[in-house]
């Protein structure tokens, strides 16, 4: 996997975390740099370990099921993708506009809802080539820049790049996909 296809990757399941550190911002009349930094953080981390553990899980699995890994990253990534471009079309563009502070416990309810799909991400990273090293550092560092930029954005322009986010997000997923089943397949 190249180094681009990596962070496109990157990009596409940091889109949640975005998306949810946007409608967090949102929720904060002032910017406070502390709930933002966990924010952060915490998608960050969870987005890092969640592909760690996929791709642990589908490394013991790969001998069961190579002749089909191709299959098996599409239809991960397929899913994932159409999922996250589901929920960019059906979400409430009127979510909470009170400002409250988030406590430990919804940042790990929120860190494990927005990285499940990493470890997806993960588990299809198993059947291909790639150093699980460079792909947690990146799609760690990515949720985490991405996150804080979510939580300022959201804080001073509201939460309408949600949508769009997501969108993008899982469109980036299925065509990463599609590309895998491709190449396994000679066709590109």
């Amino acid at each position: 996997m190249s180094g681009l296809t990596l962070l496109l990757v990157a990009l596409g399941v940091s889109a949640d975390a975005f998306a949810v550190s946007l409608a967090k911002g949102l929720q904060m009349r002032r910017l406070h740099r502390s709930d933002a930094l966990a924010i952060a953080a915490t998608f960050g981390v969870f987005q890092a370990v969640m592909p760690l553990i996929g791709w642990f899980l589908g490394s013991r699995l790969r001998d069961y099921i190579t002749s089909v890994d191709h299959w098996v990253a599409f239809g991960l990534l397929g899913v994932i993708g159409g999922k996250m471009i589901w929920e960019s079309l059906h979400h409430d563009p009127e979510e909470a506009a009170e400002e409250q502070r988030i406590g430990a416990r919804e940042l790990l309810v929120l860190g494990v809802a927005t990285s499940i799909d990493a470890l997806a991400v993960g588990i299809s990273m198993a059947f291909l080539e790639v150093s699980i090293v460079s792909a947690v550092v990146l799609i760690g560092v990515t949720t985490f820049v991405l996150s804080l930029v979510g939580v300022v954005l959201g804080q001073r322009a509201g939460i309408r790049f949600r949508g769009p986010a997501e969108l993008v997000g899982g469109l980036i997923l299925i065509v990463i996909g599609t590309r895998v089943l491709l190449d396994h397949l000679g066709v590109v």
